[in-house]
């Protein structure tokens, strides 16, 4: 009896709960906008299907574009950007279709406000929330602003709440969008969702022309693309002996001309002033040269002295 008691006092160990299995597609909140993946539970959704996202202020509707491409590394945490709540009802898909005649009508209409008020300042877009509880405009300008009464005009016009937000040339352009000068879609405007600093340093490791004119993209600032590859060529580059050192190689000396990091190879100079190449098996097989001591400064400068 003692026993049984014993195992019915037990507790039963608790079954553990499989993940839900998470679906992954790619949305679109405006339809000329950026794209970001979204999981979801649902595994039906098609193309053009109007879904509502758990956004910072709530639901938002989106459109789905396609399904998301399979993840590689299948024992990674797959991580999304957002996540789909729902289907969107007929109503809210209704709303959905009027959100961007909403936020172009108020585009024009601040238009014509900032003319009224005369301000220094250029509006790039008008975002409005699903629920209009919010309106965000964004503008640019080349120094402060003071909007105080172009929001009181905005308020009154538009009974919702206003907040204006200044943006730079590179956000500008992100919102924008347009072709770069690889003749793709702008990165910004494509995928990017922050921007990282970019150097000068960039282009001369990566041996490009200091041209302003073809290193800067359409915002007039350094193509954010330099720092693709920058990491590369700055890992491939230690190695490597630099531009100017004096290496032997099977009994041969050559000065350093030129270093190609992705093809590992090295521009060189012999001493009678022909021009070549060496391999990755033969420079990293060098030996440095020293370069010699000006003997004839030093017995100048004792010179100089007895005098």
């Amino acid at each position: 009896m003692a026993e049984e008691n014993k195992a019915e006092n037990q507790l039963e160990p608790e079954e553990k709960k499989e993940p839900a299995l998470k679906y992954f597609y790619r949305i679109r909140f405006r339809a000329k906008g950026q794209e970001f993946t979204a999981s979801s539970p649902l595994d039906d959704l098609q193309k053009d299907e109007v879904v509502m996202v758990r956004g910072e202020y709530g639901l938002e509707p989106a459109c789905i574009v396609c399904i998301a491409p399979a993840c590689r590394e299948s024992e990674v945490e797959r991580k999304a950007s957002y996540e789909l709540a729902r289907r969107a009802a007929p109503e809210e898909c209704n709303r959905y279709v009027n959100i961007p005649v909403e936020e172009e009508s108020a585009f024009a209409t601040c238009k014509v406000l900032i003319a009224r008020h005369a301000l220094q300042m250029h509006l790039v877009r008008v975002e409005r929330f699903f629920n209009g509880s919010k309106m965000i405009f964004y503008f640019t300008a080349d120094k402060r602003v003071d909007f105080r009464a172009l929001v009181k005009d905005l308020v009154q016009e538009f009974r919702t709440r206003v907040e204006m937000r200044q943006v730079g040339v590179r956000h500008e352009t992100k919102m924008i969008g347009g072709l770069g000068t690889c003749g793709r879609e702008l990165c910004c405007s494509g995928y990017m969702k922050k921007f990282d600093s970019v150097s000068i340093k960039m282009a001369k490791e990566q041996d490009l022309p200091l041209n302003p004119s073809k290193i800067s993209g359409v915002c007039n600032r350094l193509l954010c693309c330099l720092t693709y590859e920058y990491e590369t060529y700055k890992r491939e580059r230690k190695g490597m002996p630099r531009p100017g050192k004096k290496i032997m190689v099977d009994g041969h000396c050559y000065r350093v001309r030129r270093q190609n990091p992705l093809q590992a190879t090295l521009q060189v100079v012999d001493e009678e002033g022909e021009v070549g190449v060496l391999q990755a098996d033969q420079w990293r097989n060098a030996e440095n040269v020293r370069p010699e001591k000006n003997t004839n400064k030093g017995k100048k400068d004792k010179s100089a002295g007895k005098k």
